[in-house]
Formats: C-alpha cells, sequence, structure tokens
C-alpha cells in the first residue's frame, strides 16, 4: 500500500464531515485550514514511521498528541458538542494511523 498525505488528508476531513454531519458547513473551512497547516508535520510523522525512524510506541503517542489538537480545535469551532469533536478527531487520526500502518504492512 502506498501513503500519499493528500488523500489521507482528504479521507480525514471526510471522516469529520461523516462525524458533524449537519455542522459541518461550519466546520469544513476551519478544519481545511487545520489540516493544510498540519499537512508537513503528519507527513513527517508517517514518513518516519515508515522508514522505520520513530517505533510504533512512539508514533501512537504522537498519533495521541495530534487528535488532542486536532480535538482542541474542533472545539474552538462552538456549534459542535465535545463528544461530536471527540468522535470527529478519533475519526480522522483513525484515517491517518490506518494509512501508514498499511503503507508499512501492518495491515
Amino acid at each position: 500500500m502506498t501513503f500519499n498525505i493528500n488523500e489521507v488528508l482528504a479521507e480525514m476531513a471526510g471522516a469529520v464531515k461523516n462525524e458533524v454531519k449537519d455542522d459541518w458547513q461550519s466546520v469544513k473551512i476551519t478544519f481545511g485550514n487545520f489540516l493544510q497547516s498540519r499537512k508537513d508535520r503528519l507527513n513527517l510523522l508517517a514518513d518516519f514511521r515508515m522508514q522505520g525512524e520513530i517505533s510504533e510506541d512512539f508514533f501512537q503517542q504522537r498519533l495521541a498528541d495530534e487528535k488532542d489538537i486536532i480535538e482542541s480545535e474542533l472545539h474552538a469551532i462552538a456549534v459542535i458538542n465535545k463528544v461530536a469533536a471527540q468522535n470527529a478527531a478519533n475519526a480522522a487520526i483513525a484515517i491517518l494511523q490506518k494509512s501508514v500502518e498499511g503503507a508499512v504492512g501492518l495491515i
């Protein structure tokens, strides 16, 4: 499986859209901007993991950090509630994690 950060970001946005449903119009610009600002960091993190430069444990810790950052960003958008923000952040990070694991050959 190959890893393409642009495809992964699009899938992450789709996962968030699916979680926030009716609030997507209020969320999409802010979340899109957030993803673009984090693109290089997420890509670097994925590259390091796929090249074996960081351990799975370290990768999981960084994913947890990224999830917290995404959740905080979504909380900043007052339209959605805490559970929706948590679910959206979890869904987005699950996409990134699955993509990297697929590229590494773990799935």
